[in-house]
């Protein structure tokens, strides 16, 4: 569906002017003569964009900002001052009321155009932000998966999601749960920009669930590191006899002592390493068939990355394919925590998991 724009402009000439050439360039474009007129039609169905005139006949064009800016609903559409003044004072004041933008009278089609597609790209891509973590959202994700997995590029997909966060909120409230979901945001940004790929992508699907898409030859130490420092972080946030006691007590409704355990972080990994993905919405089904199996088969934090092939072309070689055997890799401690072949997953465990391998049978 096409954005829509709201022009507010007394004069026909002007107004008629800007719908066209908004029109032109894809837009649904209303339009209105007065500030009343403009703030009604924004009550009823909020735009994505308006385009004022800094001074309508029935009110002020700063009053009529401020108006918007004072509703809910459109405190966050963006708006554009048009001015046929040449004076700095005029713009000084629609910028100061709100304003996102300012065009001087008689403006430039393509100028008018790119600074409207400019502050709808920029409240489109705000909009597909988490508001918490700042990382891109589920819309955001989508996009940067279906484009890498169309391209055929070599990808890790690391799918990332809590354990026992729940029990932390019950304990605690949600506001110190959001403390967890900014560490775990912060720990995986972090672990991102020190990866080794310059394209690593982070983001925030929601609640308790993070995605990272990057070069399969990062996510393994990637892995490790999310895990290190959320280990070594997280005991922070809970009360200091919890942490020191490094579980909570607690009762369930028949008043029935038992104890959780300290949050801890659970990643599955498919990869484009050994099979090829129909589309994107394939390669997240085996990345949470992956943390699905470390949630339910290992205690504390721990990994695991996809290794079965499929029986379709070769996927794009990187310096891990090729291999026929095992490829075992050292764990945290030194010890081989990590198995893959070609018919089984390659688990990696890490922080307070214990060591050892992993298998999920192939599926073919």
């Amino acid at each position: 569906m096409a954005e829509r724009i709201l022009v507010v402009d007394h004069e026909p000439e002007t107004r008629r002017f800007v719908e066209v050439n908004l029109r032109l360039s894809g837009y649904d474009v209303e339009t209105a003569e007065t500030g009343r007129q403009a703030l009604a039609f924004a009550r009823e169905s909020t735009p994505d964009l308006v385009v004022t005139d800094v001074a309508t006949p029935d009110m002020d064009g700063c009053e009529m900002i401020r108006a918007l800016r004072a509703r809910g609903a459109t405190s966050h559409v963006p708006v554009i001052v048009l001015t046929s003044r040449a004076l700095t004072g005029d713009r000084v004041l629609g910028l100061t009321a709100g304003a996102d933008d300012y065009l001087r009278k008689p403006c430039d089609p393509a100028e008018l155009v790119a600074r409207a597609r400019s502050l709808l790209n920029r409240v489109g891509e705000l909009r597909a932000t988490s508001p918490l973590t700042g990382l891109p959202g589920n819309h955001r994700i989508d996009r940067e998966l279906a484009r890498r997995v169309g391209q055929r590029e070599p990808l890790a997909l690391a799918y990332a999601d809590l354990n026992h966060f729940k029990t932390f909120n019950d304990r605690y409230g949600f506001l110190r749960g959001d403390d967890v979901l900014a560490l775990t945001a912060q720990v995986t940004r972090d672990a991102v920009a020190t990866c080794g790929d310059p394209e690593a992508f982070a983001g925030h699907i929601g609640g308790d669930d993070f995605m990272v898409l990057l070069a399969p030859d990062c996510v393994t130490g990637l892995c490790e590191t999310i895990i290190a420092e959320f280990d070594r972080q997280v005991p922070s946030l809970y009360d200091d006899e919890d942490a020191a006691r490094g579980y909570l007590e607690l009762e369930d409704r028949r008043g029935r002592a038992h104890r959780a355990a300290i949050v801890s972080i659970a990643i599955g990994v498919a990869t484009t390493e050994r099979r090829w993905f129909a589309d994107h919405r394939a390669i997240v089904e085996v990345a949470t068939e992956l943390k699905t199996f470390v949630k339910h088969n290992r205690p504390g934090s721990a990994y695991a990355i996809d290794g079965r092939r499929d029986h379709g072309p070769p996927a794009p070689r990187t310096e891990h394919d090729g291999h026929d055997g095992v490829d075992a890799m050292d764990g945290p401690n030194g010890e081989s925590s990590v198995t893959r072949d070609r018919d089984h997953a390659a688990v990696g465990f890490g922080g307070n998991a214990s060591a050892g391998q992993g298998e999920i049978p192939d599926r073919r």
